[in-house]
């Protein structure tokens, strides 16, 4: 939480929301700005939760039994599911608002769309999603699997956080929003709080 407020307060800064007059569909670009930034928040909040005590509790487990790990996709997934598509609206509410496009912002779109498609193929042909969901807090068979190291994860292991959310940056980059922009550096930057507060103390715990 205490790494939450700067990262906070530092997106809406450079948002510069006071300056934005766009809207979508009837809904200003700042609401847009804030229903991105509350599905980030909740959703990693949900994932810090469920993991913690999945973990020490085996929560999920007792109330869910062997569906434990399929109700925890049905919640998770909206989430995931939300970001992009919740940032691409507020990117094109807020529609070159900081640069019009060019050849040239078009092609970094493109090359930042490379590895973190490539990201999000590797987690689903050599990860799986199961696994991807946090298998290892839920199956002990997870557990005894080695890493993976083929893909995008040959390249790093945290290739779900360095790559995938390169997508975020593409979204900003492609509609020369301001507003997008800097939600994609929310993004961005939380998720590795994500990473060095909730997945790694897990990781310790769980593989030792």
């Amino acid at each position: 939480m205490l790494l939450l407020i700067p990262i906070f307060f530092g997106t809406v800064y450079l948002a510069d929301l006071n300056s934005s007059t766009g809207s979508l569909l009837g809904i200003q670009t700042v609401t847009w700005f804030y229903l991105t930034i509350v599905n980030v928040i909740v959703h990693q909040f949900i994932v810090w939760f469920v993991f913690r005590f999945q973990l020490v509790y085996k929560l999920f487990s007792r109330l869910f039994g062997k569906y434990d790990l399929i109700i925890w996709g049905f919640i998770f997934f909206p989430f995931l599911i939300l970001r992009p598509v919740l940032t691409l609206m507020t990117g094109i509410s807020d529609f070159q608002s900081l640069y019009e496009i060019s050849m040239i912002s078009a092609t970094i779109g493109v090359l930042l769309l490379i590895p973190a498609f490539y990201t999000l193929f590797s987690v689903y042909k050599y990860f799986g999603l199961k696994r991807a969901l946090g298998g290892d807090h839920f199956l002990d068979k997870y557990r005894n699997m080695p890493l993976v190291r083929e893909g995008m994860f040959k390249y790093s292991s945290d290739a779900m956080y360095l790559f995938a959310f390169l997508l975020f940056w593409a979204i900003g980059i492609f509609t020369g929003s301001r507003v997008a922009l800097s939600l994609a550096l929310f993004q961005h930057s939380y998720i590795w709080v994500h990473m060095y507060c909730t997945e790694e103390p897990d990781m310790r715990e769980i593989y030792g």
